[in-house]
């Protein structure tokens, strides 16, 4: 029987997962799990140890205050792993966390299988960081195609699994109508959504900005209709937020009372029926590529965390589609530029150029293509490839 600890730190991670547990399911019946994760990862069969979103905070400033309970999270974590003696220990994404731990257990328990999923970005900055990683990690799970070179050449063993958002069904029209129905937005009403984050730092900076565009949006075309799907852990502060920042705001889709497939699907109906989407930095770019909707890239941080990221990142872009396909067709606004005078123009254009949606919308698919759409489902391949490396 196969024995698995695995540690997730945030809702793309969660996602990830659960894909990953899904296919372990299917491929070695009867695998036992244990560790932290989140809904998705739960909807599979873990019960976490401790509520996931403790460890969903990102920035040095975001961070610091909350040292305390997480550096006590590692520890606890670590006794956990040294504990329970598993097959392998699998540390998904959330490096400064989970591989904390990994670093910690494997002292005590030298001979521990470590696997990492998500390769760390070294191609666009620190890439000391694949050899420090290689002390602890023995293979990596890769979702981006140019990464394997850059983890084989630290030391440790790799495969490309593609990207789970790739393979997911996505909402026909009919689901999309639907909810447009329930939402009252008419059709051929446009749509706008706003997705300001699923950590609370991240909709406490960015909500405002995003509210303010959709505002001087809505006093250009009052039938712009604006929803919002909000992460779980973030609902009630996006809805304060929103209704605070934007007179007369119509629509938070509230995740509580749904399953985490039910949630998932909701959102990607919810992604399917917006024209245009204005978004924080992070996979939702890539759920968005695949679910045909163009978007606007807006993201900033506190200045520290900012001037840092300025000095270290080497490439252009933030954002995943552009990486992926090598272009730089999805617009973006970091830091300083993440104003709603920067950002409304762009959003703008893609409601109504037709030309613009559809080059952006072409993207979509390149990187879809790109990532594994079309193939075997990510998460098997994961799955397969954790079970071929142990044996």
């Amino acid at each position: 029987m196969t024995r698995l600890f695995m540690i997730a730190g945030e809702a793309s991670g969660d996602l990830l997962g659960g894909a990953l547990l899904a296919g372990l399911n299917e491929l070695a019946p009867g695998v036992e799990v244990e560790g932290v994760g989140g809904a998705s990862m739960e909807a599979q069969g873990l019960v976490s140890r401790f509520p996931m979103d403790e460890l969903s905070v990102m920035g040095v400033a975001e961070v610091l205050p909350r040292l305390p309970n997480l550096l006590r999270r590692i520890s606890e974590t670590a006794d956990a792993v040294v504990a329970a003696r598993p097959d392998a220990l699998v540390t998904i994404d959330s490096p400064d966390f989970t591989l904390r731990v990994a670093r910690k257990a494997r002292k005590r328990l030298p001979g521990l299988r470590v696997i990492h999923y998500v390769a760390p970005s070294v191609w666009a900055w620190r890439p000391g960081r694949a050899a420090k990683m290689a002390e602890v990690v023995n293979h990596v799970l890769a979702i981006l195609p140019f990464e394997p070179p850059y983890m084989t050449a630290a030391g440790m063993t790799c495969d490309f699994v593609g990207h789970p958002v790739a393979t997911e069904p996505q909402a026909g029209p009919e689901a999309v109508a639907a909810l447009r129905e329930e939402l009252a937005i008419a059709p051929g009403q446009p749509v706008l959504a706003l997705l300001p984050g699923s950590r609370r730092g991240e909709v406490t900076r960015l909500a405002p900005v995003f509210a303010e565009v959709a505002r001087r949006l809505r006093a250009a075309n009052p039938e712009l209709a604006v929803i919002a799907p909000a992460a779980r852990g973030v609902v009630g502060l996006l809805d304060e937020m929103l209704k605070a920042d934007a007179a007369g705001w119509p629509h938070v889709l509230d995740p509580r009372g749904f399953d985490a497939a039910g949630w998932e699907m909701r959102k990607r109906t919810a992604f399917a029926a917006a024209d245009v989407a204005l978004a924080a930095s992070g996979t939702v770019s890539l759920e968005l590529a695949a679910a045909g909707t163009p978007v606007v890239i807006g993201y900033d941080t506190n200045r520290l965390t900012a001037w840092l990221a300025k000095r270290l990142v080497k490439v252009d872009t933030a954002t995943l589609v552009n990486l992926v396909t090598g272009t730089r067709a999805v617009p973006e606004f970091l830091f300083e530029n993440c104003t709603p005078g920067e950002i409304r123009p762009a959003v703008e254009a893609l409601l109504v150029d037709p030309a613009a949606s559809a080059a952006q919308k072409a993207a979509g698919d390149e990187a879809m293509r790109l990532l594994g759409r079309g193939g075997e489902p990510p998460g098997l391949r994961a799955a397969r490839s954790v079970l071929e490396h142990l044996g």
